[in-house]
């Protein structure tokens, strides 16, 4: 049992993580009520730090070259496991994790299924096509959306709404990727499908280049098209949360928006410097997300078309 010491402590070092390692998402967290917004940060700490030990990051900065990649995912694993089974060990993100599950219902196979992402990223995947992607997508961000559902109240049980908290884990992971294409590449790593590749006739050495903006635009483009289908499959599920809830996943969904909005619209310019969503667009986003919380009508239940996780 965690004390109320402890637990004060664990919050504190994973609000620490969020602030550092992710700005838009510290600032969406602070929409939350203090007990949502404090698990929120619990449960980011520790995707954030199995993120850093499989990339070799600190704090979702650039990756480095690993020499044991596999070697680093069973650790990540091992101290997951560890955590789920009451046994966290003394690192606070994994500590963070069992005071989580323990005041949350949280199924376990939403866990093991965003560690099948860090073993993906483990062993050198890369998609061969589209679905490829998308299962990819929601390993490592759509079952981060449904983590955050539930922790937000969701019942598991509530498959639709699960599916829609998913869809924009989807669209936040597929705003990253266009936005990281030539950081990606750097670092010996491809999320376009193969099959969009061979359409325009890239290859993964060649997609970071020069010589490719243009071709790197389109394909940009196109995860941003998918990415705008299931952000908004996604407004429909946070239509159903508690009034702090749904601002902070609407604000969320705007900023992220933005992000592959804007990689769009600089077109082959959008990776001559990092994109990023300036502090003044970020309160106008939230503000336009309380209007939209506060007095827009759900609107209709239907979710058509779209990839859907496993069951």
């Amino acid at each position: 049992m965690i004390s109320r010491a402890d637990r004060a402590t664990l919050v504190a070092q994973a609000q620490a993580a969020i602030a550092q390692g992710s700005q838009s998402f510290a600032m969406a967290s602070r929409l939350f009520d203090r007990v949502t917004r404090e698990r929120a940060w619990l449960l980011y700490a520790w995707c954030r730090r199995c993120d850093d030990i499989v990339d070799g990051q600190e704090m979702g900065g650039r990756m480095s070259t690993t020499t044991d990649p596999r070697g680093r995912f069973e650790s990540a694993y091992r101290q997951t496991i560890a955590a789920l089974d009451g046994r966290p060990g003394e690192e606070p993100a994994f500590r963070g994790l069992a005071l989580l599950v323990d005041e949350v219902a949280m199924p376990r196979r939403l866990i093991l299924d965003h560690l099948a992402g860090f073993e993906a990223d483990s062993r050198g995947w890369r998609p061969q096509n589209v679905d490829d992607l998308l299962y990819y997508c929601y390993q490592v961000a759509g079952v981060v959306g449904c983590m955050m559902a539930v922790v937000m109240g969701v019942d598991p049980r509530d498959e639709d709404t699960l599916d829609r908290a998913c869809d924009l884990g989807i669209a936040f992971q597929l705003a990253n990727i266009a936005r990281d294409i030539v950081e990606d590449a750097e670092n010996g790593r491809c999320y376009i499908p193969a099959d969009w590749l061979a359409a325009t006739g890239l290859t993964d050495d060649k997609i970071g280049s020069t010589e490719s903006a243009s071709q790197r635009a389109a394909l940009a483009a196109r995860l941003v098209d998918i990415a705008s289908a299931h952000e908004d499959a996604a407004t429909i599920g946070a239509m159903r949360l508690r009034f702090r809830s749904r601002w902070a996943v609407l604000a969320a969904a705007g900023i992220y928006g933005a992000i592959g909005r804007a990689v769009v619209r600089l077109g082959c310019h959008a990776w001559d410097k990092r994109v990023r969503v300036p502090g003044g667009q970020k309160a106008i986003l939230a503000l336009r997300a309380l209007c939209t919380s506060t007095f827009a009508s759900p609107p209709p239940r239907l979710r058509t078309g779209l990839w859907t996780r496993p069951r």
